[in-house]
């Protein structure tokens, strides 16, 4: 019986060792692999949207910030702990709207956790962009994703996303496992 509590033991230990390993050694990357015609169409309709609200974002202090995949954001605050990868698990709170009609989609206000490689792309991309709140202050962005990084020409129709929708995410990150 305690040969048998050893082996089971070790194995334990082993995987977990692996599996901590891997994840510090996280290689992912975002598929921007995408339809680079609509992904024009949808910056278009993001940086027209934007400029209607280039004032308001500024008089607040920030700034609309370009990543070179084509995702527009604004940082309210940057973190001071550390930037999630795509393997890690994140806690967030977090509000999705539709750009073109602002229909809020879905909102979370208690904590969440979530497997960062499983959300939609826009969220590979941009939440690496800030960090968590390991230090003093969470991280803390509003993230304008083209619909190629969301859910594209499909859409999600059962939580009242068209498709080809552009997306805003309002996200605060408090923490990365």
């Amino acid at each position: 019986m305690l040969k048998n509590f050893s082996k089971i033991f070790f194995l334990i230990l082993t995987s977990s060792l692996l599996i901590t390993g891997c994840r510090d050694k996280c290689d992912s990357e975002p598929n921007l692999d995408v339809d680079q015609d609509q992904l024009a169409i949808d910056v278009a309709k993001i940086d027209a949207y934007l400029e209607t609200k280039r004032a308001e974002i500024e008089a607040n202090g920030n700034t609309i910030e370009i990543h070179p995949s084509g995702i527009r954001y604004v940082i309210k605050r940057k973190g001071t702990g550390d930037r999630p990868k795509i393997c890690d698990d994140i806690t967030v709170t977090y509000e999705g709207k539709v750009i073109s009609t602002g229909f809020s989609f879905d909102k979370s206000t208690n904590l969440t956790s979530i497997d960062l490689g499983n959300t939609i792309t826009g969220w590979q991309i941009g939440l690496p962009l800030i960090k968590d709140g390991g230090g003093d202050e969470t991280g803390r962005i509003t993230l304008y994703i083209p619909s190629v990084y969301g859910y594209g020409a499909t859409g999600r129709t059962t939580s009242g996303i068209p498709s080809n929708a552009n997306l805003q995410f309002e996200v605060l990150l408090f923490d990365i496992r």
